[in-house]
């Protein structure tokens, strides 16, 4: 950052970390005046670290990254050459994940091929929660889109405005294990589709038709073989139809449910982080030694 020769703040957004820190993060901006520390008073989530980082930043332009160096640091010269050359958004595309498995590439690869298939909005595979955006941007992003279930990298893509792309190796990470199971990925995926795509709420009716179809058929199947004389079968038929539509049933209905629960949490307007302290180079100084 010092080769770029501008003036700059790096805030840490300490996610309710169990190890030790928040203590190093301290000390970090005890001897740097260009390092500002917000610790949440518990974990709330990648997604709310990210916002957070968003709310208190105060540049020109804001740059998202994981602590893990996971999203290389050396991209940010070029990240902000493409923002003096007009841009007010620049994504950033992993090529290659060194440090991710097989069937995580596999998983990614999946969920943007359905993600795109139900929703309206085209997303570029493979983008990450590395970004730059410009001031205006992350004033939209403090004031208009403060959905508690949210997946920013999508919203950055459905803001329209002037966006790059600069593509990059993701190399593996510096040190630890990614919190990040296939839980919670699966989690994020849900998130994803419940804001960008309501395609889900109408597999009813999809289904609806598409049995109301089949059943046509069948039910003309069965009165011309009867008027043939022929005695049909029916028990195994009956019990595979009726499991068949008792799946799908149980399918909608927890799509229903997975909706209303967004709704529900949407609608308790609870904050999307709790900060406990905000700790900075001026803090330090004013303290009674």
């Amino acid at each position: 950052m010092s080769d770029l020769k501008i003036e700059f703040e790096v805030l840490f957004v300490n996610d309710g970390s169990s190890d030790n820190s928040s203590y190093i993060l301290s000390e970090l901006s005890k001897k740097n005046t260009n390092i500002k520390v917000i610790n949440f008073s518990r974990n709330y989530g990648h997604e709310a670290a990210m916002i957070a980082g968003i709310d208190y930043s105060s540049g020109d332009v804001v740059i998202c990254m994981d602590a893990d160096l996971q999203n290389p640091p050396e991209k940010i010269k070029d990240m902000v050459e493409k923002y003096l050359k007009g841009f007010d958004i620049v994504t950033m595309r992993r090529v290659e994940n060194e440090g991710a498995s097989i069937s995580k590439k596999i998983a990614s690869k999946i969920f943007y091929s359905i993600l795109n298939l139900i929703s309206p909005i085209k997303f570029e595979p493979n983008t990450s929660d590395f970004f730059l955006i410009s001031n205006r941007i992350a004033d939209i992003l403090r004031t208009n889109f403060r959905e508690r279930n949210r997946f920013l990298r999508g919203f950055l893509q459905m803001l329209g405005f002037s966006r790059a792309t600069i593509d990059y190796v993701a190399p593996e990470r510096a040190a630890g294990k990614s919190k990040y199971s296939y839980a919670k990925l699966f989690k994020l995926s849900l998130t994803a589709v419940a804001t960008f795509s309501n395609l889900p709420l109408r597999l009813g009716v999809i289904f609806g038709i598409f049995m109301g179809a089949l059943s046509i058929v069948v039910g003309i199947y069965s009165l011309v073989m009867k008027l043939l004389g022929y005695v049909i079968p029916g028990y195994t038929t009956v019990v595979v139809l009726i499991s068949f539509l008792f799946a799908v049933q149980l399918f909608v209905t927890g799509l229903i449910g997975e909706y209303l629960g967004f709704l529900f949490e949407e609608n308790k307007k609870r904050p999307i982080y709790i900060v406990d302290k905000v700790i900075s180079h001026e803090q330090h100084n004013g303290e009674v030694e």
